[in-house]
């Protein structure tokens, strides 16, 4: 696969997903990248908190990519930055906001002098070889949302990147309708959009009304103190925070990494410029709690967030009691739903209120409803539609959606689709290499190689090892000594250790010394077979002999 005169889509993520964005861009034999992020894992890959995307087809075209254009800085778009850009050795581009993120990321992983990042202004333009770049603003739930314009010698694509229409935007300056027009009055070949929100059949809302929400709700607490979590890079829902502080006579308290990371690189850039003061923990463990607004990490119930540890206790300073108040200024992300209900069960156990968007207008998302994407269609009249960013079933609405708006063409991409937009597109060319690559500790695995593999067995069946020790005339020496671990016998563990025991005897004075391998693998089944017996499980199970 090598682009030729055509001009080629192939995602190798985000395209039967939400997360994880990697889009590719070929034509005349070089390739560009737009997006490099990653996601967070879910229970299949225990012990893993990352997912990041398989890069071997691009590894292997290296020196035919020209570089990597961010559209904005969620972490679903730059997160595989840290990880995996240095191995492309291609420059990065962002606006910067967005490259203030990337910045502390590299920093944080020794790569700033790797990896090359060049700053690109709000609305501007860079050349990658046959590739022309224009940024254009979109209101999103993070600063410096962006499309982007792609021109090339055959034909321009609308890649919008994360994004939704806002009539009242706290910060930023989005593109007008006129705008947008006028970029359709120009001619598009393709526009390549989000397809989070499509089943909603409103618009999403603007931050003006989620602002005006919070006041409300906030104001009318006199005692207590009151938590709102949300994430921590939507800078404009920390904007309004800051002004419901002012507003209600709160001091505000950041609690979280990422929200402090998030307040700096936004302040250096340029936003948040009346954000009051905050207030450290210690002076706000000594404050009169209806005096208190905390902003914290963890709306989506990560264990290690700040708030799981202020609902289980464990936060170092930050404690809260009955009659306090939890606002999740934020939506539930599908898949989060059973951890985010553990963090209010046990708020709720201590007596802490807890309001949701289900109860008061404090959230609004960052992604187009269906009356949004049809307005768009209006505005921008592409040839042809390609949904990414959503799950099949998303992908197929927003494609029977654009039809239904005018457009010609449509076509659902999965990851690997090599699919020529031009001349005479859409056409599915091929199918590509890619895959899942996950973070374990400092490592980087195959999310489906033996490690992981291994790791599902032990967690379904546990772990079990015979040790059996000879003597010099091929005797047992003693007892075999039986070890289980995570095996579903727990009262009655002696004598199931017993059996293991005797059971592992049997078959060493059976089996074949002669043949080690046979000699092993008999005292395996063995072992095994008691423990299939007792617990209705087959647990990874390994034998060592001991010759004296």
């Amino acid at each position: 696969m090598k682009p030729g005169k055509e001009l080629i889509f192939l995602p190798l993520g985000g395209s039967g997903e939400i997360g994880m964005n990697v889009n590719l861009y070929g034509c005349n034999g070089k390739w560009v990248m737009v997006d490099l992020g990653m996601t967070f894992a879910d229970p299949s890959y225990p012990g893993v908190d990352l997912v990041l995307p398989d890069l071997s087809f691009i590894e292997d075209r290296a020196k035919d990519l020209l570089g990597i254009v961010l559209t904005h800085g969620h972490e679903d778009h730059i997160g595989a930055i840290p990880y995996l850009a240095a191995d492309l050795g291609v420059p990065l581009y962002a606006t910067p906001f967005t490259a203030g993120l990337i910045r502390k990321k590299l920093d944080e992983e020794g790569l700033s002098k790797e990896v090359k990042l060049h700053i690109i202004p709000m609305g501007g333009t860079l050349q990658l070889g046959d590739f022309g770049f224009k940024y254009v603003a979109l209101a999103h739930s993070i600063p410096e949302g962006n499309a982007l314009i792609i021109d090339t010698p055959y034909g321009r694509i609308f890649h919008t990147g994360d994004w939704k229409l806002d009539d009242g935007p706290l910060l930023g300056d989005p593109a007008s309708a006129a705008q947008l027009t006028a970029i359709g009055d120009a001619g598009v070949l393709a526009m390549v959009g989000d397809s989070t929100n499509v089943f909603n059949a409103e618009a999403s809302g603007s931050e003006t009304g989620v602002r005006e929400g919070l006041l409300k709700l906030i104001k009318a607490r006199k005692t207590g103190r009151v938590v709102v979590t949300t994430f921590a890079s939507n800078a404009a829902r920390l904007a309004t925070l800051g002004y419901v502080a002012k507003e209600t006579g709160r001091h505000l308290v950041l609690a979280g990494r990422s929200m402090d990371r998030i307040t700096e690189v936004a302040k250096a850039t340029g936003y948040l410029k009346d954000m009051p003061p905050t207030l450290s923990w210690a002076n706000a463990a000594s404050m009169d709690p209806s005096k208190l607004l905390i902003l914290c990490t963890g709306a989506q119930g990560e264990p290690q967030a700040a708030l799981s540890r202020i609902a289980d206790g464990s936060h170092p300073a930050i404690k809260l009691e009955a009659g306090d108040l939890v606002v999740y200024s934020s939506k539930q992300i599908p898949g989060n739903e059973l951890a985010i209900g553990r963090v209010q069960n046990a708020l709720a156990t201590r007596g802490i209120e807890v309001i949701t968007e289900k109860q008061a207008h404090v959230h609004v998302s960052g992604h187009p409803g269906a009356p949004e994407l049809a307005e768009m269609y209006r505005w921008i009249r592409p040839q042809i539609a390609i949904p990414v960013h959503g799950e099949r079933r998303h992908m197929e609405a927003h494609a029977r959606l654009a039809l239904a708006s005018g457009v010609k063409k449509a076509m659902v991409p999965i990851n690997g689709s090599a699919i020529r937009l031009a001349p005479d597109g859409p056409k599915l060319l091929s199918h590509e290499k890619v895959g899942r690559l996950v973070l374990d500790g400092d490592v980087i695995l195959p999310a489906d190689g033996i490690t992981i593999v291994e790791r599902r067995r032990l967690m379904h069946s546990g772990y079990m090892s015979a040790t059996i020790v000879l003597n010099r005339d091929g005797k047992l020496a003693a007892p075999p000594a039986i070890i289980a671990q995570g095996v579903p016998v727990e009262e009655d563990k002696a004598d199931f250790l017993a059996q293991c025991s005797e059971a592992a005897a049997g078959a060493a004075k059976k089996a074949d010394q002669k043949q080690p391998e046979k000699f092993a693998e008999a005292v395996r089944v063995a072992v095994r077979r008691v423990a299939r017996e007792w617990t209705g499980k087959k647990p990874v199970t390994e034998v060592q002999v001991v010759r004296l």
